[in-house]
């Protein structure tokens, strides 16, 4: 099992720490931003393959900001993965 710190860009969410055992995502938890949203997208990619995650939550964007919450969360998984 390991965890995650990462530090956000370009979102009202400061930070995300995310707790990652064997490939598959068991927690996240978003510092700051909308709470609803945060919490919501933290309950979906729970148990979820962290290439899932990617997959679907790369790419979205927040209105008119080039990136999202849940973008960034893809972008710490990359990370992770080495990609």
């Amino acid at each position: 099992m390991e965890t995650i710190s990462y530090k956000t860009s370009g979102t009202c969410s400061r930070e995300i720490i995310i707790t990652v055992d064997g490939g598959i995502v068991t927690d996240v938890k978003f510092v700051g931003g909308c709470s609803g949203n945060t919490q919501g997208v933290a309950a979906l990619c729970r148990g979820m393959k962290t290439e899932e995650v990617i997959k679907r939550l790369k790419g979205i964007k927040c209105g008119f900001k080039p990136t999202s919450c849940p973008d960034q969360l893809a972008t710490a998984l990359m990370k992770y993965e080495g990609e």
